[in-house]
Order: structure tokens, then C-alpha cells, then sequence
């Protein structure tokens, strides 16, 4: 009977052992022999990566994959490259250029957080060129998270900042055409872009990220999208991963889109997973939605690993990459459906 019990306590003891490590996955069971303690390998880190959404994000990427080379800070390399397309009036849906709301005034978000958590937020913001250097100064020189239209210019103002004319002639020129039908209908992929939105994984393996827009074109005064908001257009928990959104911003904030596919990483999911899960809950949370016959959402993920992944509902989403490994590329996102369904 001894011998029996033995044998069943042992065969227990072996088979806890082998689940524990095909648990991990990849993981080798190491014995530390001064503390009996079992050690897991940890899955190889890729570092540092950046990634950004749309064609617009690739010489963003080129200029903060630059500074990032030169030994700047996440942050100051986020600015820098953001400050790109920011100030490119052929970019028509981020800064300089940007498409106007339905008065003819050019108003802008941004938001920009590191890997402590702090972040910095403007919104409604007019007449300033660099939002996302707004934002960055938010965080670094206020107490607070958000400043919003006049409060923001005034503080943009007292840093430093000076007050210039977004609205270029091409703009003004599709503005007034608009007018003559003076009809809100986004289509996104085709009428604008939307966003630039940057996650970056550094050399010390920390998470950083940021969002810069000039919004929906022909929006309602005032209008402000998920782009400014942590936890909408953009959310990272350092010790699990980074995400940030793009397209039909009313439909993110709806359901807190970055950060749920952060929330999911941290559950084990990986980056595509992830997005594709929350893409697909705002799917079925707007199938019968008015906004349905112009939705078009798409997140970018990026893990501490330094893996990442893009998900649209609808096609034509794609996103910006920066490694060592393979240099800068534009990857195409996976997507639920296409335009024409």
C-alpha cells in the first residue's frame, strides 16, 4: 500500500512540474540550487521598435527613429518625429493643412505619455503648429493631464509658442466648396487620414507613445475625437504593452478602445489578437449604428517584446515600422471587411 501511495504522490509532483512548464510556453525549468526556486527564461526582446499608423508615419518614424539613435529621450524623439507631418500642409488630416471643421477653422489634438505613466494632453487647440509639443509640455510643466481650446493657446502661448495660420489655401479652397453642400459624411481612408498615432519600445525597454491630428474634416465646432483622450486613442502600461487607435474617433471612445487592447495583452493576448478583438466588439457594438456605412477603426499594438500588430474592421489600413532588424516599412493591416460589404 506504502508503495502505491508513493507512486500516485510522485506521478502528482510530476505531472504539477510538467504543466507548470508547458505553461509558459517557451520556458525551460531551471533549478537554482541555493534557493530550490524554479526560473523561466524570458521570451527574447526586440528592441527598440517604433510603429505608426498610415504612410504619413514613415518619415515620422525616419526622424524619430533618428533622434531615438542619437541618445534623445523616448518623448523628445516622439516630438520630433510627429512634428513632421505636423507641419506638412499635404498631410490633410494632421496639423499644417489640415482639413478645417465646418467654419473654416483648423483645430487640433494631441496627447503624448512615457513609461511612469505621466501624460500630457491638448485639445481644441487652434493656431498653434506643434500640438504635440503643446501636449509634451503639458506634461512635463503642469499638474494636469488635459488642457483644452483657449486654456491650451494661453498656456502654449506662455511657453513660448506662437500663434500661426493653419489654414493653407488649399484647404480653405475644399472648405468652401464643401459649403456649397455643407454635408457631414466622414470617409475615412479616402477624405482623410485622421491620425498619426507613434508607440515606441526603447533601448532600455520602456514604452512610450503619442497622437497628433487636425481631426474629422467639416467636423462641428468644438468636435474633439479620441485622439487627446489616454485611454481612447492612446494607452501603454509599461509592464504589459502599448496601444493606439486611428479612424472614426466617437466609435473608440465608446468603448475605451487603446486601452481594452492593452487590458487583453495583459490577459496573454498577443498584439494582433488583441486588436483584432477590440476591432471587432466595436464592430458588433455599431453594426445597427448610424455611423456604420462610413466606420472605419483601426488599432496598432506593441508588447515589451517588442512584437506588434495592426487590425482595421475596414481594409486600407496600414502602419509604419522601425527596427533594427529590417529598417523602415509600411506593413498592411489585417481587416474584417472591405468597403464595398
Amino acid at each position: 500500500m506504502s508503495n502505491r501511495r508513493d507512486f500516485i504522490k510522485k506521478a502528482a509532483l510530476g505531472a504539477a512540474a510538467v504543466s507548470s512548464v508547458g505553461f509558459s510556453g517557451f520556458a525551460k525549468e531551471k533549478e537554482n540550487e541555493k534557493e530550490g526556486v524554479l526560473e523561466f527564461p524570458s521570451k527574447k526582446v526586440k528592441k527598440p521598435v517604433v510603429i505608426s499608423t498610415w504612410n504619413h508615419g514613415l518619415p515620422a518614424n525616419q526622424e524619430t527613429w533618428k533622434e531615438l539613435k542619437a541618445g534623445k529621450s523616448a518623448l523628445d524623439a516622439i516630438e520630433a518625429g510627429m512634428k513632421i507631418p505636423e507641419a506638412d500642409p499635404n498631410v490633410r488630416s494632421v496639423g499644417y493643412g489640415g482639413y478645417p471643421d465646418r467654419e473654416g477653422k483648423v483645430t487640433l489634438d494631441a496627447c503624448i505619455m512615457d513609461h511612469n505613466s505621466n501624460c500630457g494632453s491638448v485639445c481644441f487647440l487652434q493656431n498653434i503648429m506643434h500640438p504635440i509639443s503643446v501636449a509634451k509640455r503639458v506634461l512635463q510643466n503642469t499638474p494636469h493631464v488635459m488642457l483644452a481650446g483657449h486654456g491650451a493657446l494661453q498656456f502654449a502661448l506662455s511657453e513660448g509658442f506662437k500663434e500661426e495660420n493653419l489654414l493653407t489655401p488649399e484647404s480653405e479652397r475644399d472648405w468652401k466648396k464643401w459649403l456649397e453642400d455643407s454635408k457631414y459624411k466622414p470617409v475615412i481612408n479616402i477624405e482623410n487620414h485622421d491620425t498619426i498615432s507613434m508607440l515606441m519600445l526603447d533601448q532600455d525597454g520602456n514604452l512610450a507613445g503619442g497622437c497628433t491630428t487636425s481631426g474629422a474634416a467639416w467636423k462641428m465646432h468644438g468636435r474633439v475625437g479620441d485622439s487627446p483622450i489616454i485611454g481612447a486613442g492612446l494607452f501603454l502600461d509599461n509592464e504589459v504593452g502599448a496601444a493606439a487607435a486611428t479612424g472614426l474617433g466617437e466609435a473608440v471612445i465608446r468603448t475605451a478602445g487603446s486601452a481594452m487592447v492593452v487590458e487583453l495583452m495583459r490577459q496573454g493576448k498577443s498584439p494582433f489578437d488583441a486588436c483584432k478583438e477590440i476591432t471587432e466588439r466595436i464592430y458588433n457594438k455599431h453594426k445597427n449604428h448610424k455611423d456604420m456605412e462610413y466606420l472605419q477603426v483601426g488599432f496598432i499594438a506593441l508588447n515589451k517584446n517588442g512584437e506588434h500588430a495592426g487590425y482595421s474592421l475596414r481594409s486600407g489600413f496600414n502602419y509604419a515600422v522601425s527596427d533594427d532588424e529590417k529598417g523602415h516599412r509600411m506593413e498592411d493591416a489585417k481587416f474584417k471587411m472591405s468597403w464595398d460589404k
